[in-house]
């Protein structure tokens, strides 16, 4: 264990905390995790003491679990897995590094949020590759390190965009830079010769990165982050397609994607669109999804500098030949809500309450990849589980995004509880743990194992098991960061 004047001495006086109350806050969140304290916060100010805390550590064998965002946290992996833990909250480095029009790359130190990086960014005329409306204390290198699905996948070229390059410092504490801010030179003497740390893949043919997005903090804690960015459109043309079943809605989507005609473009069930948009939730949650069609394929045509009017309306015809083929209408508005209503909220953070909180407080998620193909008997079997588990099947969310210009995708349910309600928990707990083994079954690749199932799925694969334990001998030899998560 660390002592607490050695903390301060690295870290500041203000920057160390033991206050129960505060630890309270740590030690718990709204996943169905075991609530374990941690000993102490700190937050760091700058990679150098990054550095010497992951020092201080393996010399004291305290595990270290990073924090960026704020709370609510949902997914157990920034609650501590063992006693004895420090907290290392990255929320007080908040410099937005650089932002670069040019090359359409932003880059950030971890606690900077998508609401603080999407002002500087538009600033200077670009925008990111947003996920779908996440929480205000949501950072930037929090969601691309969790590899969170982004709603423009006619920009996703790999998994792991927008992701560039990182600076991290592996558990051994050893500093390391990937793709092309690895050198040759320092970032700054990058820049004085017109570098940009874009490109993720390297040094060398490895992709360095991979190891990091999704790791949970197990194996080093990021420093600062680049990101592919766009460019701001000169035009924009919302619209919304409405069905009762969504399978035509994907065929739609994947269209769409593949023949790169739309930036935003995604599937919401009318529970989620309610969910989003309703305003008073005594009344207004469930007159305005009586309102929605079952199914709602929300996309957006863009034009930018060059003729954006004319790329617009061409794109708006090609499209309307497609809809006639599949039988549908996009229109304007849907159930009261406009598409540029939609547009102008998806890019955007989340309004307060945080949306998936708002119908009854909290909300369990079930998220994995999956193939145009597999999509149809993935989301029966979830709802024959739902049902056998006796939670309203009215009450599951749907969220199905395409990713990497269509050639997958992201499918998530979004289960709505009462926190207060024991029977209501204990009743989504089992569907969860129920639905995750059933999902696998069925084929879902679940990239992104989070808390009491992260077992279950990592077992099936003992190959990759193997590999990653080794990988963490190598960067973080004393299992220092964030024990417990993932496999190890």
């Amino acid at each position: 264990m660390i002592e607490k004047e050695k903390l301060v001495k690295i870290a500041g006086t203000s920057n160390v905390s033991y206050d129960r109350a505060q630890l309270d806050e740590y030690a718990r969140d709204i996943s169905f995790v075991n609530a374990v304290r941690p000993e102490c916060v700190v937050k760091p100010t700058s990679t150098e003491i990054v550095q010497q805390l992951i020092k201080l550590a393996n010399e004291t064998a305290t595990p270290l679990v990073p924090v960026s965002s704020g709370p609510p946290h949902f997914r157990g992996d920034t609650v501590p897995s063992i006693g004895g833990a420090v907290i290392v909250d990255m929320s007080k480095m908040k410099k937005i590094i650089n932002v670069d029009r040019a090359r359409r790359v932003a880059m950030v130190e971890p606690g900077v949020t998508f609401g603080e990086l999407i002002a500087a960014a538009e600033k200077e005329g670009i925008r990111l590759n947003l996920p779908l409306l996440p929480r205000k204390s949501k950072t930037v290198i929090g969601s691309l390190l969790e590899r969170e699905p982004v709603i423009m996948p006619k920009y996703q070229w790999d998994i792991s965009d927008p992701l560039a390059c990182v600076e991290v410092i592996f558990g051994s504490g050893d500093e390391f830079r990937t793709g092309q801010a690895a050198g040759p030179g320092t970032v700054a003497e990058q820049w004085k010769v017109g570098g940009v740390q874009k490109a993720p893949y390297g040094p060398g043919v490895a992709s360095w990165h991979r190891i990091i997005q999704g790791a949970q903090g197990t194996m080093g804690i990021v420093t600062w982050a680049s990101m592919r960015c766009e460019l701001i459109p000169k035009a924009e043309e919302p619209f919304v397609v409405g069905a009762d079943n969504y399978t035509t809605l994907l065929e739609l989507a994947s269209w769409l994607v593949r023949l790169r005609m739309v930036n935003e473009c995604f599937i919401l069930n009318s529970t989620n669109l309610a969910a989003i948009f309703a305003k008073k939730w005594t009344k207004d949650y469930q007159a305005l999804k009586d309102a929605l069609p079952t199914w709602i394929l929300f996309y957006n045509v863009a034009g930018y500098e060059y003729l954006p009017e004319e790329r617009v309306s061409s794109f708006i015809k090609d499209i309307t030949d497609i809809t006639k083929r599949l039988g549908v209408e996009a229109v304007k508005a849907i159930g009261g809500i406009s598409a540029n209503e939609i547009l102008k909220t998806v890019q955007q953070p989340s309004e307060e309450p945080y949306w998936k909180l708002r119908y009854k407080g909290g909300c369990e998620d079930i998220l994995f990849l999956t193939i145009n193909d597999k999509l149809e008997g993935q989301i029966s079997t979830m709802f024959d589980t739902v049902k056998k588990s006796g939670y309203p099947s009215s009450d599951v969310g749907v969220y199905i995004q395409p990713i990497v210009q269509g050639t997958g995708v992201h499918c998530e349910f979004n289960l709505f509880y009462d926190p207060a309600n024991a029977s209501e928990v204990n009743r989504v707990k089992n569907l969860n743990n129920a639905a995750v083994k059933a999902l696998l079954t069925n084929g879902a690749f679940f990239s992104r194992p989070y808390g009491e199932n992260s077992k279950m799925i990592m077992n099936r694969d003992a190959a990759t098991i193997s590999v990653l334990n080794k990988l963490k001998k190598m960067f973080d030899p004393n299992n220092v960061m964030n024990p417990g998560k993932v496999c190890f």
